[in-house]
């Protein structure tokens, strides 16, 4: 369902029209984000924001559940804004959640998060949680950040191996990949 605003925006000689700033920061849309366009028969026409994630439908599910089999621990995909698949008990309860600030810095690092040994130091998936992000690992395609890859656990759990990593690394290169073809 769609909400009124009130804002009115015009067109200028380009063709361009300017998203304010507090819609934008409240969806999220920051520059060069992706927008999919919708129009209607009754002239209403929708911006969307694309996330070539979202439009792998059940590959990255599928990925995901298979992930989580092997390596015995929830497996969560985002794109930059909400969890796209996830695996386990949880799994219901997490789809569609917004990620956290926390984990959004690891994705901007583009470079493979692993939990420290020290509790402490650990980040949360999710803000007021007690799951913990164990590795993160960016899915990158065409130079740009379009997700990732996440093993949760808990403090309990240790850091992962070097082998946990590594297929945590390699499912966020074949998501890259698949979506560069």
């Amino acid at each position: 369902m769609m909400k009124a605003t009130g804002i009115v925006r015009r067109i200028d000689e380009l063709g361009r029209v300017v998203i304010p700033k507090e819609i934008r920061r409240t969806q999220r849309i920051r520059r060069g984000d992706a927008l999919e366009i919708f129009t209607a028969a009754d002239g209403e026409v929708v911006f969307k924001k694309y996330s070539p994630l979202v439009e792998l439908g059940q590959l990255s599910g599928v990925y995901a559940e298979v992930l989580a089999k092997s390596l015995g621990r929830p497996v969560l995909v985002c794109d930059r804004d909400v969890i796209v698949a996830a695996t386990g008990p949880a799994r219901s309860d997490v789809m569609g959640r917004s990620i956290s600030e926390a984990l959004e810095s690891l994705l901007a690092m583009r470079s493979v998060y692993t939990a420290p040994s020290e509790i402490a130091k650990r980040v949360r998936a999710f803000e007021r949680s007690d799951r913990q992000l164990l590795c993160v690992a960016p899915i990158v395609a065409h130079g740009d950040i379009e997700g990732g890859v996440c093993l949760v656990g808990t403090a309990k759990d240790p850091p992962p191996t070097e082998e946990v990593v590594r297929a945590v690394s390699v499912a966020a290169s074949f998501l890259s990949k698949w979506m560069e073809e």
